[in-house]
């Protein structure tokens, strides 16, 4: 059975049990609290941080992230072994919406959210949609696969979904690649304006079948 949470026998990670046709189990390897931080990165080789070969995918979870600025775009980089998160990506998303109150609905592509061969940072959360309200945060989740590899592109994809400024559920998807074959060995979220104030964000590793 898949989503089961067990205790590690040594009693120093969580184990999330995956789906049996998928094998392995996801460990969690960090998870960072924010407090008015600025950004949150993970960094191969810091503060116990892995983010290498250990593991063909990591998956970063994002739970309960608010805001200190309405309308604020929450964002990724990477880092492709340099000191900057500046890796080259191209990217596509979308998006659909919902109002409390039923008066608006509707989704589309958004052109303005992709990246083409840049190096800035990726949108995973458009800017109308993030609320800062005390009561609204953002959740979801990134995967990142094979951040090590030297011969391939490196795929990730996201989900999060949102309590808007505007009090209506968003939510919004992006997939993409770092177009690069030297290894990402960092991860850097922010918001695009304002502090990350509260909320948590937890990565995972899935070892091989």
């Amino acid at each position: 059975m898949s989503g089961i949470v067990t205790q590690n026998a040594l009693g120093n990670s969580g184990l999330v049990k995956a789906a049996e046709a998928g094998g392995g189990a996801w460990t969690l390897i960090k998870s960072v609290t924010a407090s008015a931080d600025g950004n949150l990165s993970f960094i191969h080789g810091t503060d116990d941080v892995v983010l290498d070969s250990t593991y063909p995918v990591y998956l970063f979870k994002f739970i309960n992230l608010h805001g200190s600025s309405d309308g604020s775009e929450f964002t990724v980089n990477f880092r492709d072994g340099g000191s900057a998160f500046d890796a080259t990506k191209t990217t596509t998303s979308f998006y659909y919406y919902h109002a409390e109150d039923d008066s608006a609905a509707s989704g589309s592509y958004k052109t303005d959210g992709d990246i083409a061969q840049g190096t800035g940072y990726q949108r995973l959360m458009d800017g109308s949609v993030s609320g800062a309200d005390a009561d609204q945060s953002l959740s979801g989740e990134m995967y990142l696969f094979s951040p090590s590899s030297t011969v391939f592109v490196k795929h990730f994809f996201a989900k999060t979904n949102s309590a808007m400024s505007w009090d209506a559920s968003g939510f919004y998807a992006v997939g993409g690649y770092c177009n690069v074959t030297a290894a990402i060995d960092g991860v850097d979220f922010k918001f695009a304006s304002g502090n990350i104030d509260l909320g948590k964000i937890k990565l995972f590793g899935l070892k091989d079948s």
